[in-house]
């Protein structure tokens, strides 16, 4: 019987984490990949935002306003969501180098 330092609880979230990074160079659609994701998720409700900056939506990864104006991602974030029993961790890189 082998033991472990961690508390059956945290192990068991562990065990039911996925974690994803988006990486991929600039204007390739890792923002909108992301979306997709958490609209097929359940996350967000209206896929689109990305694109349509006017809307008073936006994508929860690009927040900053620079982002919103020149329609790229400056930093990287994270989003996180229930999906069939697992905690879906999505990560949304900059894929321009001045901002990786």
């Amino acid at each position: 019987m082998t033991t472990t330092p961690f508390p059956p609880e945290l192990l068991r979230d562990v065990e039911k984490r996925r974690t994803f990074a988006i990486i991929s160079h600039p204007d390739a659609g890792k923002t909108t990949l992301t979306e997709k994701l958490l609209l097929f998720g359940g996350a967000i409700q209206l896929a689109g935002t990305v694109k349509a900056r006017k809307s008073a939506r936006h994508a929860t990864s690009d927040w900053m306003e620079v982002e919103k104006q020149r329609g790229i991602s400056v930093t990287s974030s994270v989003m996180q969501f229930e999906y069939q029993g697992h905690t879906i961790n999505l990560l949304d890189t900059p894929g321009h180098e001045d901002f990786s």
